[in-house]
C-alpha cells in the first residue's frame, strides 16, 4: 500500500514536469515551482522542492544547475517522453491520457 506522502512526492514530480514543459526554453527555478505546487495544494519548502528536484535529475527527467540558493531545472528529453506517455519513470505520477 503506498502512503499519503508517496503519493503527494509522486504527484509533485508530475506538476514540476508539466510546469517545465509550458516554459518557452523548458527551465524554471525553484522558487517559481513552488506556486506550481501550492495551486494544487502541495504546500513544501523550498529545500523539499530541491530534494525532489535532485531526484527527478538522478532519474535523468530534468538537468539542475544550482544557481545561488536556488536550483534552476531544464526538462530533458526523458522527462518529456514521461509526459507524453511514451515510457513510464517509476516514482512519478502518469499524466492523464489526452482528453482523458
Amino acid at each position: 500500500m503506498t502512503d499519503m506522502q508517496t503519493l503527494i512526492r509522486e504527484q509533485a514530480r508530475l506538476i514540476i514536469l508539466k510546469a517545465l514543459v509550458q516554459q518557452v526554453d523548458e527551465t524554471l527555478n525553484s522558487d517559481l515551482m513552488i506556486p506550481e505546487l501550492r495551486a494544487f495544494g502541495i504546500r513544501k519548502s523550498r529545500e523539499w522542492v530541491h530534494d525532489e528536484l535532485a531526484w527527478l535529475s538522478e532519474m535523468g527527467a530534468v538537468t539542475t544547475v544550482p544557481v545561488g540558493t536556488i536550483m534552476v531545472a531544464t526538462l530533458t528529453d526523458k522527462g518529456h517522453r514521461h509526459l507524453d506517455r511514451e515510457i513510464a519513470i517509476e516514482g512519478i505520477q502518469r499524466p492523464s491520457r489526452p482528453g482523458g
